[in-house]
């Protein structure tokens, strides 16, 4: 399946001020889940933002914060973005509006990521894993995330993939804004 922008939600997991500096890869994986924020902005593409425990691991970095706009973001304790019961309800209605394809990104691969995309699948979404738009603490953690995710049926990208699936063509301003984000 192609990522396309009447049938896709962003999900950002996690990118949280006190987590991510721990994050082997993790000033990429900033760098690459803004793109896919003003992607997204640009596209209309809707936007849901988590944030695990943010009273000890802080709020999502202000970067990122400064992109999500007024997209929803939800406080939860389950790593599973699917077992907080406010985030599964605001999917489920996504999926319902005919928005089936989750492209999720975030910390730590690992844990949350990787038990949410496994969820979704198993409920019947498309997962699009954004490989780059990821990090856990250990590289090692991160590929075996990546692998794991597959195996659960999830379709595992990078950022650029998205972009240009989202964007389907050229010859638009989008395009001509988008295009020059990843290359």
């Amino acid at each position: 399946m192609l990522v396309e922008t009447q049938k896709s939600t962003l999900l950002l997991v996690d990118m949280q001020e006190r987590l991510l500096p721990a994050m082997t890869g993790g000033a990429e994986a900033e760098a690459r889940c803004a793109i896919l924020l003003k992607a997204a902005k640009a596209l209309s593409v809707p936007v849901t933002v988590s944030e695990q425990y943010p009273k000890g691991l802080g709020r999502t970095v202000p970067g990122l914060a400064a992109e999500i706009g007024n997209a929803p973001v939800f406080e939860k304790t389950a790593f599973s973005c699917w077992r907080d019961q406010g985030l599964k309800d605001h999917l489920i209605v996504h999926h319902e509006a005919g928005r089936p394809l989750v492209i999720l990104a975030g910390i730590e691969a690992h844990v949350c990521v990787m038990q949410t995309a496994a969820d979704l699948s198993a409920a019947g979404f498309g997962v699009i894993a954004v490989a780059d738009a990821m990090a856990s603490r250990a590289a090692s953690s991160h590929n075996l995330a990546l692998e794991r995710m597959r195996q659960h049926g999830v379709q595992v990208v990078n950022t650029e993939m998205v972009v240009f699936e989202l964007l389907g063509r050229a010859g638009t301003a989008e395009f001509k804004a988008l295009s020059a984000l990843v290359r």
